[in-house]
């Protein structure tokens, strides 16, 4: 509801305002520095028990780099291409194990990489100046990606990978600091998900000086990117 009262509000706003170019370039490259705040990751994703299939962890404070082309299809519209590259992992107490004849639960270190490839057609505002430009968009994304999982000296093999796709919506904010360069401000909101299954690269690892027995079986794993995702970025147009 509150993205559908945030457009009625921007198109209010073009109601009474006029249009200012791009400065009549076609194509905006940027890099970008993006923060997203949260992701889950869900060890059990098929399981007959609901509570144990809803059971989750989460990462935070996620720091990735980004690469966007834009293209001006006309007036009002500009298409663009989002490539970005996710890699997040940190310590968390999830995996048990028997020492002994005692069942304990390690220290492992969890974690997510993905590639998000999204497509989004925006919008340019007729409101925009010559030095501050408002888009708004959405679209659709494309997310390869896997679970990582660190134990002493083994890690993850990937032995299959679900279709991903996800839509999104954002809300872009250009500030022209010479010619043909500006800064980027972007909010965007998606909340992509995939499956995937894994394998151990080693049957047995030395943990605490004590030989520990892996699962041989492959398991699955699903990450859920659902926090916010905040973008500045360097914007060259030509």
């Amino acid at each position: 509801m509150h993205y559908l009262c945030l457009l009625i509000f921007f198109i209010i706003l073009t109601l009474k305002s006029s249009f200012a170019q791009f400065n009549n370039n076609s194509f905006g490259i940027s890099a970008n520095a993006v923060y997203t705040t949260s992701a889950e990751i869900f060890l059990n994703p098929n399981s007959s028990d609901p509570i144990v299939r809803n059971q989750s962890y989460t990462l935070e404070d996620i720091f990735s780099p980004a690469l966007d082309v834009r293209y001006r299809l006309s007036e009002h519209f500009i298409l663009g291409i989002n490539l970005e590259y996710i890699n997040k992992s940190a310590e968390a107490p999830n995996l048990t194990a028997f020492i002994g004849s005692q069942v304990v639960v390690l220290d492992v270190e969890d974690g997510f990489r993905v590639i998000p490839v999204e497509l989004t057609a925006h919008y340019f505002f007729p409101f925009s100046t010559q030095d501050f430009k408002f888009l708004m968009g959405g679209g659709i994304g494309y997310y390869r990606g896997e679970f990582t999982r660190k134990i002493s000296d083994a890690e993850l093999a990937l032995v299959e990978r679900k279709i991903a796709l996800g839509i999104h919506v954002s809300a872009s904010l250009d500030y022209l600091v010479i010619n043909n360069f500006s800064v980027r401000f972007e909010m965007k909101f998606r909340d992509p998900q995939y499956e995937v299954k894994s394998e151990y690269t080693k049957n047995e690892v030395v943990y605490q000086g004590e030989t520990i027995n892996l699962p041989d079986d492959a398991f699955e794993t699903k990450v859920n990117i659902d926090g916010l995702t905040f973008i500045l970025g360097i914007v060259y147009h030509l």
